[in-house]
């Protein structure tokens, strides 16, 4: 594991701060979670794609078995602690993989440095000031014609749904730092993006957002 050399700016570590904090019970917290919903999801990130890949918010490392045989995958995350439970998952992982601690928003990778970028359930715990360059930052390092997929919730339409997401809200705030109503989709094209595609993967709560650099 490595530590990229750009500063976090002051939101970025309130994030680092929380993320260090709650690392040792995170897999605990998200596990109801993880093997009754995320599990069988995660793979939709990673159809189609191989070469160099970028996976932005690595956290504990539940992505990693399922990367493409082959590839080479970079994953980051601001909180050291949560890069160490990573750690432990390398070796499930069928592609090479490296680690290293880095903000999102302020990436230390040159232009067009992969083929392809995910990030899992980060954009709805980044702040609002951080949803537009960290958007830019992962333009910048894709390759032109390159993929970029972002999993993340949002606000449920469904009225049942939105009681138990009020109900969820201030718990998954404090804990995650997360939040339903982030402009994350609404921000693809100031930040020079192209939307490809974006639809629900669980029922009108968990969306999948996809987009490419602009030529």
């Amino acid at each position: 594991m490595r530590t990229g050399h750009r500063p976090a700016g002051a939101g970025a570590d309130d994030l680092r701060h929380r993320y260090e904090r709650i690392a040792p019970f995170y897999d605990l917290l998200d596990l109801p979670f993880e093997y009754g919903r995320y599990r069988s999801i995660r793979p939709l990130l990673f159809q189609g794609l191989s070469g160099r890949l970028l996976d932005a918010g690595v956290g504990t490392g539940r992505n990693m078995r399922f990367y493409p045989a082959g590839s080479e995958v970079v994953g980051l995350d601001l909180s050291p602690a949560m890069l160490k439970r990573a750690e432990r998952r390398r070796g499930l992982s069928p592609a090479s993989v490296e680690l290293v601690q880095m903000d999102i928003s302020r990436l230390a990778f040159p232009n067009a440095s992969f083929d392809a970028a995910v990030a899992t359930f980060v954009f709805c715990t980044l702040p609002d000031e951080l949803q537009l360059p960290s958007l830019r930052e992962l333009g910048r390092v894709v390759r032109p014609q390159g993929t970029i997929r972002l999993l993340d919730y949002t606000r449920p339409q469904g009225r049942i749904r939105q009681m138990v997401t009020r109900l969820w809200e201030p718990w998954a705030g404090w804990a995650f730092g997360a939040s339903f109503d982030r402009p994350t989709e609404q921000l693809i094209s100031e930040a020079g993006l192209v939307l490809t595609s974006s639809h629900f993967i669980v029922d009108d709560l968990i969306r999948l957002i996809e987009a490419k650099p602009a030529c």
